[in-house]
């Protein structure tokens, strides 16, 4: 039996209204995420990963506008809360964890500090007690000698260690939700394994429902249950995500899967999606891949394809699917 939907995007719409008039940077995409279960997002740079995360935690700012759609946290629409009861869910039922750690913490406070505030917005507690739950949450995500690294300045900690402080703070009111935006994309090989073997270790603990946000397909492959691929704002194909690497039926998908390097083979030439993404506001009317696909058809220029199911769970948005 299949555990509750947590999360139910609905038609969501980002718009971003510049000189050269509106950009819809998130157009019309659609989705569930499950109890304990993990959607991994991917795509190429701008293809609107992050802004549809940022949309989900209502962080858009001016000149950016969610300008459509429901967002639904156990069953109650996000977008239609007061700002006041919006801060209370986030950070609270759901939390995020940022890309580079030293621009989302605050430099000047140390990490102690930083944590206490959160479990003291959301939870009913002393401030002794804020404190047991920051050094329990960092001994929780593998910070060493975790009272002395309370004491910390964020400047103090290896950018490991920053990681798992966010990882800590994020979790230290025991969300149901967690948005983790290419959270390893600032640290080396070595610490990125570590970091996805915490967050994986640490959904299972609590049950939380994860989404994780990169452009590695290697990552992807490790840490999801589902994938869903994003090109121009919108939603390509998504399925199970041994489906999805075995079985891509999107055109984008097939080629993002075959551009990964083999790993073992002799050295060859890598494979390459010809083209470049076309600027937000020069997408054709119709597929936003339409200049790049090897599969294109007249109407695909013209018309946006209809997302269509290939099998249960998996769906894809093509008029000519592989």
């Amino acid at each position: 039996m299949q555990d509750s939907v947590v999360v139910s995007v609905r038609n969501l719409e980002t718009s971003f209204f510049t000189k050269m008039g509106p950009v819809r940077a998130v157009n019309d995409v659609s989705y569930d995420i499950h109890r304990g279960e993990t959607l991994g997002i991917v795509g190429e740079s701008g293809c609107g990963k992050s802004v549809t995360s940022f949309s989900l935690m209502r962080l858009i700012e001016h000149p950016g506008r969610i300008t459509g759609g429901q967002v639904l946290l156990q069953g109650r629409d996000l977008l239609q809360l007061p700002e006041a009861r919006m801060e209370d869910v986030r950070g609270g039922e759901m939390a995020m964890i940022f890309q580079e750690p030293m621009t989302a913490l605050n430099p000047v406070l140390t990490i102690g500090h930083q944590i206490d505030e959160q479990v003291l917005r959301h939870k009913k507690v002393t401030p002794k007690e804020a404190r047991e739950r920051s050094i329990e949450m960092l001994s929780l995500v593998g910070i060493p000698s975790p009272e002395e690294r309370y004491h910390n300045y964020p400047h103090q900690l290896s950018g490991g260690m920053r990681q798992r402080a966010m990882i800590a703070m994020a979790l230290s009111c025991d969300p149901v939700f967690l948005i983790a935006d290419e959270p390893t994309t600032a640290l080396d090989v070595t610490i990125q394994a570590q970091i996805l073997e915490l967050i994986q270790n640490l959904q299972q603990k609590f049950r939380m429902s994860v989404q994780f946000i990169t452009h590695d397909l290697g990552v992807i492959s490790e840490i999801s249950d589902r994938v869903l691929v994003m090109y121009g704002g919108q939603m390509c194909e998504t399925a199970d995500t041994v489906e999805l690497f075995n079985n891509p039926r999107h055109p984008y998908t097939a080629a993002l899967i075959a551009s990964r390097p083999k790993f073992g083979s002799r050295p060859h030439r890598l494979t390459t999606i010809e083209g470049s993404v076309p600027a937000p506001h020069e997408l054709p009317p119709g597929c936003p891949f339409y200049n790049r696909c090897p599969r294109r058809l007249d109407e695909c220029r013209v018309q946006r394809p209809p997302v269509s199911t290939i099998k249960p769970g998996h769906q894809v948005a093509c008029f000519n699917p592989l």
